[in-house]
């Protein structure tokens, strides 16, 4: 395929071109995020004109991004893999009395956290189920011995232990009323909640959502809202192939960008592949192609042309150049410790080569933080907490950013 660079772009040479994509282009390189008709159109242009777009987006991603990507160094913490839903692709989920359930324990988090700070990683990745106590009367039981009444308080005291080894926590706890929200905030440097998409017909019998009801968009949507009504800074993102249309897709990254409009929080989308897993129900449905993940990665950048837009480079390890090419800025969390335990069957990459890969596509890997810079110096942090973020930030060399970008 012909590659087109930002010279390309900016001297518009972008070959002969439909007048509706034209005009996509044109609005976009104004500096005005396209429109819903133009995004759904630009989601359905022949593979020909794919290096047009992906040039146009690379080089709005240049313009408001430069040539740094970044990765956030973490530890991922499975606090506990008992869950109240039951998503047809997932492989995290399990029942107690499974020999594959687990609850980590206070030491268990304490050691990994320990050994994590060691390895120079600053993002403790709290990853759990949603609200099993809803659900099982035996992890309630597993709660009270741990001197806890539900699931959030006793992920608050992780987050403490892992404050207390000198990392930095992001929670993704599933569905959170405000008043958890607000408990975890002092905690957390930032919260995370995949909206996957806001087609509800995936709830319907024989939808990726149907054994799923915190998977109910309104609800995560709210949730959302909520975040941003509390200042917190907010990692969301789309699910490609679960089931959802094209129009669905532009529906969701509407869906966040109005989010984003409304409260200012959401630091990152991240753009993620569905992936077939042997033993689930979805086990023989089509995985999305390389090409479908960049053109949703390119078309969300020119729907929201500032945004931090991350793809998993684990779940995509031969397309990390056509991820770049197409408009992201970053790589998301990577461990040198721990495994993916959503995925973990796809390895994290090594830091060595990723940094070969984006230096040899013009563009210097760099750390941060699980907060980005533009939100780490502003009133989305609890003051308790910005101390630990300059200290960390000097420890990698990071800019210090002290106003929304």
């Amino acid at each position: 395929m012909q590659q087109l660079s930002d010279s390309d772009v900016a001297a518009g040479r972008l070959g002969q071109l439909p007048a509706a994509i034209a005009a996509a282009f044109d609005a976009a390189l104004a500096g005005d995020g396209i429109d819903d008709r133009q995004a759904l159109h630009l989601l359905e242009i022949e593979r020909d004109h794919l290096p047009a777009l992906f040039a146009v987006a690379g080089h709005i991603r240049d313009l408001h991004k430069g040539k740094q990507v970044t990765y956030s160094p973490k530890a991922f913490f499975p606090v506990t893999n008992l869950c109240l839903d039951r998503c047809s692709y997932c492989t995290f989920r399990h029942d107690p009395g499974s020999p594959s359930a687990w609850t980590m324990l206070p030491e268990d988090v304490r050691d990994v956290a320990r050994r994590a700070a060691r390895l120079g990683c600053s993002e403790a990745l709290m990853c759990l189920g949603d609200k099993p106590e809803r659900g099982y009367r035996s992890y309630r039981k597993t709660l009270a011995v741990l001197g806890h009444d539900s699931t959030v308080s006793y992920v608050a005291q992780c987050c403490e232990i892992a404050l207390d080894e000198g990392m930095l926590p992001h929670t993704n706890a599933g569905l959170l009323s405000r008043d958890e929200m607000a408990r975890l905030r002092p905690l957390n440097v930032s919260l995370g909640l995949m909206l996957e998409s806001t087609s509800t017909r995936l709830r319907e019998r024989g939808g990726a959502h149907f054994n799923a009801p915190d998977k109910d968009p309104a609800l995560r949507i709210a949730m959302m809202r909520e975040a941003g009504e509390l200042a917190i800074p907010f990692t969301t993102g789309i699910l490609l192939g679960i089931g959802e249309t094209l129009r669905d897709r532009v529906e969701s990254l509407r869906a966040i960008a109005e989010l984003h409009r409304a409260g200012g929080h959401i630091q990152e989308i991240i753009v993620q592949n569905f992936r077939a897993k042997p033993s689930t129900k979805m086990a023989a449905r089509a995985e999305p192609e390389s090409y479908e993940t960049a053109t949703a990665v390119a078309v969300a950048r020119l729907m929201m042309p500032r945004m931090n837009l991350q793809v998993p480079p684990n779940l995509n390890p031969y397309d990390l150049r056509l991820f770049l090419a197409a408009g992201i800025n970053d790589w998301g969390g990577i461990s040198p410790l721990t495994l993916d335990f959503v995925n973990p069957e796809a390895p994290w990459p090594q830091i060595q080569s990723l940094a070969a890969t984006c230096a040899a596509e013009g563009f210097e890997l760099r750390p941060r933080l699980p907060v980005y810079p533009e939100f780490s110096g502003s009133d989305f942090i609890d003051p308790a907490l910005r101390a630990r973020i300059e200290t960390l930030r000097a420890s990698q060399g990071a800019p210090h950013v002290d106003t929304l970008a």
